[in-house]
């Protein structure tokens, strides 16, 4: 067959599978063979085809031999049942004017017709341009956005540089997350890698190309080379596929947008990736048959095993990925047995000629990467749209699929069949074993060994003589009182009594009590007393039972309940054992002999028609699993793998699991220089265009840090100058007023201090909590403490000079304040928001800096009221004058008062967003919670004491977007516009840009926090509402549960108030004590 007819006759192929796609979207119909049927009967006519399913009451015509053949032998077709699995026109096929159906139906193929034979562009293929017609338009439209919702770069390229040889993310350009996913998945297949890296374009392509699929693959293919040799040596943390998307996008035009569905944009990649390798195996084996590479990696072939009336057929098939259905199934094994097996296949491997007809499929060579894709969407006929299969579906890490081989087909059959009695008998007992466990004949059903136990404690229990309503008077309180009231309690006893019982009929106004009434009486308490009165029997027991009935009764009850025990541990036993039978089934070493390992798991979280996708990998260098979500790439574990993909826990569960042969580790190998044996890393890996080009764009970037740096600099040593300045004009002034109002000192040495500044400048100028230029509240108050520090020092000090008095004041107010710093308080008292020496001394600051920073206190110059104290500032201020630079490092001693403004500032935030959270301002709340937790976080990076509990600020910051999530939810169940229109603006502009910071750190409750604001909105997907609202709905639910770990910027941070240190001291201790024992456990 010639190159040209090879190329037809898939054409052709891929056509009809298209026709089937088309006629399965349609119809709802999932039947391959019924769908194939029908396409039989109409000759290819879809409108005739989609009559013929839809006739009511219409049953299945029997398939002749011919039709049955003809399903059996589709060779060249690589894909099994793939098809769009989103199809938002949904066709509604239960009116009664078929005509109309029928003609627009017509109208719909013979377009679709016209196009492929136009363009060879298949249906499949317009699919996949509508969605990358959604990104770019996505991409582009996001500069459009109001500030809130832009997904942007930070300035700052420290930010964005590559840590080591970290992996690098890709960048999310406009819900291309199943682009990143995917493409990370090849790219860390290291064969696949060299193969894309080490491409070379056929020579003919420097000639125009002679075709369409040239004119497309070939760009393409260079721009994944592109990319692929940014991912290997960039210096960027993540890189942007943008160029890549336009190609694709390019490649195809259409106007209308959907959610991409993964499985058909692998398939279409493959495919693209195949043909350019096959150009270029052509030319370089000219009249030999060309191997592809791509085919050799990924496609594999199966043998169709089929009877039909009696009569046996084989086949042999090419598949790529494999699809298997997860309804229905709990393990990776039990999908695959099923898709292996279809229809009744008894007469496959019997003696008789039966009537039965079915087909095996059996592996005959498996492909060095086998993938499979897991059917987790399934069409809503009733609903008219496709949803989404959260069940659980295990898959281990380790395959074994010698099961599943041709050469091992009668040993599985063998198995097979031992395992199918196995199973039947495993149900006879487990029904055996329900009788004994739900013992009865109502409704209510109990174990039954429980039964027998309660017939004994009854019959066990102490009789009595009486019927239970005879001793109880009607006329008299439950409690057991004579009068109409009951006794008065105690004053004490008022005050136990819970609000239930002081607003009973006892409450009311009350007569002086009686002799009677004085009597103490038990009184039963329901709310107050666990237990009930000695008087009143605990259970029912027999009014009347002999010594030697209960012997009797005893001896058999004993002997029952020892029977049935027995009898459910046997039960138990031999289920437990033939589990464990059909377990080990395979594990003999003849059928472990080919291992396939799990390389890639590609996850989906979301609705059918909405999501996000990231991708688990695994490393074999790190021996760890690595989660690519996005730009994030971290280091992952087996068991949040198993959380987020096996499904039946959260809305998020695999879609693609990746194997590849553990027995070709050239899969997964680095390469090795031929000549010196390296390993083969970073830019070594690439050729030398490529290198070029990843010189050039790393050039680029160290420009741009090189320029960040040079703009922070400068910005630095413009407020440095700005600072010196606004200090010596300060330190100036003041000289000129001391000078002018002071009477002559007999030491000059102050007087020379005052009249001229100090060289170091900038030093002088205090922190606005230790100093302010008015005495203000927090200046007074640090004053006050300074002079008693004085005052204590002059009493207990014999030596008067200034120089000794400074030093014991000093000496008295540090050791008062390391006993605040060393005090276990309550939450609600913050020793460090008093004064910042605590601060340092909690945080464990350099001597250096504690000794500069108490000598600044004692400077200041509101001490100057009388001579004592103004001697002993000027004292201060000369030896803060005398302090040489390599004494103390400056840039240090800023560095820690700059952290001590930011616990400030970070406190006021965090005060701020509780007050309002606690007055139910949610909206107001939630800026000041974000940064402040934020903030804080970045604080406790240097240490603990740095900053505030995280689990507090991370508990109010969760609560408040629920509570907004939740407020949102309530607008838009009211369903009026305005309420709406709110209510998705205060998600989108609040809550949305915020998830990213709660999936960012991967915690549990932030996680679960997550699911529950997005399962709300999920779940109104399969509730009627009006059109507009659904529209509404299906344009947000994509913000919503397509969110990376890429942080969007916010608003500016809130202008703060200034606040003294006891001011803010009080504020915080108010809030505090009104959290209580926050945070509270659990959500």
């Amino acid at each position: 067959m010639t190159v040209e007819q090879n190329v037809l006759q898939q054409h052709s192929q891929k056509h009809q599978q298209t026709l089937l796609n088309q006629l399965r979207e349609v119809t709802g119909t999932t039947d391959v063979q019924l769908l194939q049927q029908a396409l039989q009967v109409s000759n290819g006519d879809l409108a005739e085809a989609v009559a013929f399913l839809t006739e009511k009451n219409a049953k299945v015509p029997q398939q002749d031999e011919t039709t049955y053949y003809q399903t059996s032998q589709v060779a060249s077709d690589r894909y099994i049942s793939v098809g769009s699995q989103a199809d938002t026109n949904v066709i509604d096929l239960t009116g009664d004017d078929k005509d109309d159906l029928q003609r627009a139906i017509a109208l719909s193929l013979e377009e679709s017709n016209r196009a492929f034979r136009e363009t060879g562009i298949t249906d499949e293929e317009q699919a996949i341009s509508r969605v990358l017609e959604a990104s770019i338009a996505e991409n582009k439209a996001s500069l459009k956005r109001t500030h809130t919702e832009v997904w942007s770069d930070s300035p700052n390229p420290h930010d964005r540089k590559r840590i080591d040889n970290c992996p690098v993310g890709l960048k999310n350009v406009g819900n291309t997350c199943w682009f990143s996913a995917v493409i990370q998945s090849l790219f860390n297949l290291l064969e696949f890698q060299r193969l894309v890296l080490n491409y070379s374009p056929p020579a003919r392509v420097h000639d125009l190309p002679r075709n369409q699929k040239e004119h497309r693959n070939l760009p393409f293919m260079q721009e994944l080379r592109n990319l692929f040799s940014l991912m290997v040596g960039s210096k960027r943390k993540y890189v942007d596929p943008s160029r890549a998307v336009e190609i694709l996008k390019d490649a195809f035009k259409s106007s209308e947008s959907q959610q991409q569905d993964v499985s058909e944009f692998t398939h279409k990649l493959l495919d693209w990736l195949e043909d350019a390798f096959q150009m270029k195996a052509e030319e370089d084996r000219e009249g030999e048959k060309p191997k592809n590479p791509m085919v050799e990696l990924f496609y594999g072939r199966f043998l169709a095993v089929g009877v039909l009336e009696g009569k046996k057929f084989e086949n042999t098939e090419m598949f790529g990925q494999y699809p298997l259905q997860v309804n229905g199934f709990k393990d990776l094994h039990e999908c695959l047995e099923a898709a292996m097996i279809e229809g009744e296949i008894e007469s496959l491997h019997s003696a008789e000629n039966s009537a039965r007809s079915g087909q095996e499929h059996w592996f005959t060579e498996l492909p060095p990467v086998l993938t499979f894709e897991l059917s987790r969407f399934e069409f809503n006929q009733a609903l008219g749209r496709p949803e989404k299969i959260h069940n659980k579906l295990e898959f281990p890490s380790m395959l074994y699929m010698d099961r599943y081989m041709d050469r091992n087909r009668e040993i599985t059959r063998i198995k097979r069949e031992e395992i199918r009695r196995l199973k039947e008998h495993l149900t006879l007992l487990q029904q055996r074993l329900e009788r004994y466990l739900s013992y009865g004949s109502g409704p209510k059903r109990f174990p039954l060994a429980d039964v027998l136990q309660y017939a004994m404690e009854f019959a066990s229990s102490k009789p009595v003589c009486t019927s239970p309503v005879e001793d109880i008077d009607t006329s008299a309180p439950p409690g057991g009182t004579t009068g109409q009231q009951l006794p008065l309690p105690s004053t004490a006893e008022q005050d136990s009594l819970p609000p239930l019982e002081s607003s009973g009929p006892a409450s009311g106004p009350t007569t002086a009590p009686t002799a009677a009434q004085q009597q103490r009486v038990p009184i039963h308490k329901p709310f107050t007393q666990s237990r009930l009165p000695p008087d009143l029997p605990m259970h029912p027991a027999p009014r009347h039972i002999t010594e030697e009935e209960l012997r009797v009764l005893e001896g058999c009850l004993h002997r029952w309940r020892s029977e049935v025990e027995n009898d459910t541990r046997d039960l138990q036993g031999s289920i437990t054992r033939i589990h464990r039978t059909i377990e080990l089934m395979y594990s003999d070493k003849s059928m472990m002999q080919v291992p396939y390992r799990l390389h890639a798991v590609l996850v989906h979280e979301g609705q059918a028609n909405a999501g996000h996708y990231w991708a688990y990998i695994y490393d074999p260098h790190q021996r760890c699993w690595m989660k690519y979500n996005d730009i994030s790439v971290t280091k992952s574990s087996w068991e949040e793998l198993v959380r987020d993909s096996f499904g039946g826990y959260r809305n998020a569960s695999a879609y693609c699991l990746m194997y590849i042969n553990d027995k070709k580790p050239f899969l997964i190998e680095e390469e090795f220089d031929k000549e010196t044996g390296q390993i083969l890393s970073g830019m070594d890996k690439l050729p030398p265009d490529l290198k070029q080009y990843v010189k050039e764009d790393n050039e680029q970037f160290d420009k741009e840090i090189e320029e960040w740096d040079v703009l922070q600099a400068r910005k630095a040593q413009q407020e440095k100058l700005a600072l010196a300045a606004a200090a010596a004009a300060a330190a100036a002034a003041a000289a000129s007023a001391a000078s002018s109002t002071s009477t002559s000192s007999s030491s000059p040495q102050p007087m020379s201090i005052e009249s001229s500044p100090p060289d170091n400048a900038v030093p002088q100028q205090d922190p606005e909590y230790m100093e302010q230029p008015s005495p203000t509240n927090d200046s007074k108050h640090l004053q006050e403490d300074t002079e008693r520090a004085i005052s204590r020092a002059a009493a207990e000090q014999e030596e008067r000079s200034p120089e000794a008095l400074l030093n014991a004041a000093i000496k008295l107010e540090y050791a008062r304040l390391l006993r605040f710093a060393q005090e276990d308080t309550s939450p609600e008292n913050d020793y460090r928001l008093q004064h910042i020496i605590v601060y340092f001394i909690q945080n464990q600051a350099p001597k250096k800096i504690l000794e500069r920073t108490l000598l600044t206190q004692f400077a200041d110059r509101n001490l100057a009221f009388d001579e004592r104290c103004k001697s002993i500032m000027n004292v201060a201020r000369a030896k803060l004058d005398l302090i040489k630079p390599d004494e103390v490092n400056m840039d240090e001693y800023e560095m820690w008062h700059q952290d001590y403004r930011n616990f400030r500032e970070t406190t006021i935030f965090m005060v701020t967003g509780l007050e309002l959270f606690q007055k139910t301002n949610y909206v107001e709340a939630l800026m000041y919670l974000i940064y402040s937790y934020q903030y804080n976080k970045e604080l406790l990076l240097k240490g603990t004491y740095r900053g505030h509990s995280e689990e507090l600020l991370g508990h109010y910051r969760r609560e408040c977007l629920l509570k907004l999530n939740e407020q949102a939810a309530a607008m838009f169940e009211s369903g009026e516009e305005p309420e709406v229109t709110t209510g998705l603006g205060i998600m989108n502009e609040l809550v949305v840009p915020c998830i990213p910071l709660l999936l960012v750190h991967d915690t549990e409750r932030d996680l679960l926090a997550v699911e529950d604001m997005r399962n709300r909105w999920c779940s109104y997907l399969g509730q009627e509402m009006e059109s507009n609202l659904q529209e509404k709905l299906t344009d947000f639910l994509p913000k919503l549960l397509d969110c990376s770990t890429e942080i969007k910027s916010f608003h500016d941070p809130p202008k703060l108030p200034a606040y003294s240190s006891l001011e803010l001291s009080e504020r915080f201790s108010r809030v505090m004590v009104t959290l209580g024992k926050a945070p509270i456990e659990g959500r």
